[in-house]
Parts: structure tokens; C-alpha cells; sequence
């Protein structure tokens, strides 16, 4: 039997909002391990996983790993196209979301699923690269980079698609995942995407040469995230 997930489409929504909302569910979780630890198991208290689905006005986010210097631009080029830069506690290094990406929070206790953070990562991934296989595109992954990709192993043509950035503390998990689906690609035009300076980045828009349907892209990933994870969704 699966784990009971709850799914909520939090739709479009300010960054610090979204963090901020994130970090409430994710003490509720670790708080409710600790005292569960104290309890007898007949006492034990409920404790609920969380799936959120989301997108943000333009804003670049720096993770606790990243470099200043990978954004190109300065805060008033920024105000200008209506971006904003938030550092934060994540992984990874510099990143941009916007309207057009998926952005998905799993809120998760691994210890649930039986998962350390390493596989946590790669179960993203595969999830990810099973969603872009239901449109014929092959994703990949990079070695030394998290994330899924295109292309790997031809220079010149390797390309991110989706970027993943997470926290974990006590087995619990936030933050998350950014899939390009009908992504403005020139915000990143501004940054050094993940660090990188060699490689690109791509949309699904831009792979199959026109507009998707994100709500059916988001209900084919929620599908596939379910399936990985072996979740009962719940909304």
C-alpha cells in the first residue's frame, strides 16, 4: 500500500510566500517525529507528506552552495524586467523561476518511503525523465550535476530542462524541482544557469516547437511523481 501524500496546485505565487508556507509544513512534520519519538506507539500523533505543485513571478534564487558572481546582471537591470534574487537554504547554486515552470515543493519524511536523500534525488529525476518520455524526449542525467538534461555527451548541445535544489534535515525534505514547460528561456540569459557556463538550458516548448497544455503536463508528472514514490495522492 502506498503513502498517503496530499497534493495541493498552490498555482501562481510570490517566492518568499511559497518559502515561507513551506517551511510551516516542514517543522509541522520534523516536530511531529520528535514527539512521536517521546510517545508510546498507541499515542503516536498523525503526521501528513505534502506534494505542491507551483509558479513564481520572475525571481532568481541562489542555494546555500551558490556564487554571487553566476548572476551577470545588476539590481537595476533586474527591477526593470520585474525580477527579484532571494539567497536561500537549499542546495545548488543560482537558478531562475518564473510563470511557464512547474515548480514542485515535495514535503516529504524519506524515512516514510524508505529513501535516504540520495535516492530521494534520483526518484525526482526518473520522475521527470518518465514525464518528458510521454512526449518523446529522451532526458538524461549529468554526472557531478543534478537535475535532468538533454543531450549529454554531445559539447555544445547538453541542455537543462529541469533544475532540482533541496534541504533535508531530520529525513524531511523542501524545496525542490523546476521543470521548464513553457518557460521564458531569456531570464537565463542573465545568470550562469546552475554555475554552469558551458551548458544550456530548454524548455518542453522549446523541444517540440510549440505551446503545452501545462495543466495536462502537471497532472502526467504528478502521475509519474505517484508512481515513483509509490504515493496515494490525496487533493
Amino acid at each position: 500500500m502506498g503513502v498517503p501524500v496530499l497534493y495541493k496546485d498552490l498555482g501562481l505565487m510570490d517566492y518568499q510566500e511559497a518559502w515561507d508556507y513551506q517551511e510551516i509544513l516542514f517543522h509541522d512534520i520534523k516536530n511531529a517525529k520528535i514527539r512521536n519519538l517521546e510517545l508510546p506507539q498507541c499515542e503516536v500523533l498523525p503526521k501528513m507528506n505534502f506534494l505542491l505543485f507551483c509558479a513564481h513571478p520572475h525571481v532568481y534564487t541562489i542555494g546555500k552552495s551558490g556564487k554571487e558572481s553566476n548572476l551577470l546582471v545588476d539590481e537595476k537591470l533586474l527591477k526593470s524586467k520585474g525580477a527579484k534574487v532571494y539567497k536561500t537554504n537549499r542546495g545548488g547554486d543560482i537558478t531562475y523561476h518564473g510563470p511557464g515552470q512547474i515548480v514542485g515543493y515535495p514535503i516529504l519524511d524519506l524515512e516514510d518511503f524508505g529513501l535516504g536523500i540520495r535516492n530521494y534525488i534520483d526518484k525526482l529525476e526518473q520522475s521527470i525523465i518518465n514525464t518528458l518520455a510521454e512526449y518523446g524526449i529522451e532526458g538524461q542525467r549529468l554526472a557531478g550535476a543534478t537535475g535532468v538534461w538533454l543531450d549529454v555527451g554531445n559539447p555544445g548541445k547538453e541542455r537543462k530542462i529541469c533544475a532540482m535544489g533541496v534541504r533535508a534535515s531530520r529525513h524531511v525534505t523542501m524545496h525542490g524541482f523546476a521543470f521548464n514547460v513553457n518557460t521564458d528561456l531569456n531570464y537565463f540569459n542573465y545568470i550562469n544557469p546552475c554555475g554552469f557556463t558551458d551548458k544550456g538550458v530548454t524548455s518542453l516548448q522549446k523541444e517540440l516547437g510549440k505551446e503545452m497544455d501545462i495543466e495536462e503536463v502537471k497532472q502526467k508528472l504528478k502521475m509519474q511523481i505517484a508512481k515513483e514514490f509509490d504515493m496515494v495522492l490525496d487533493e
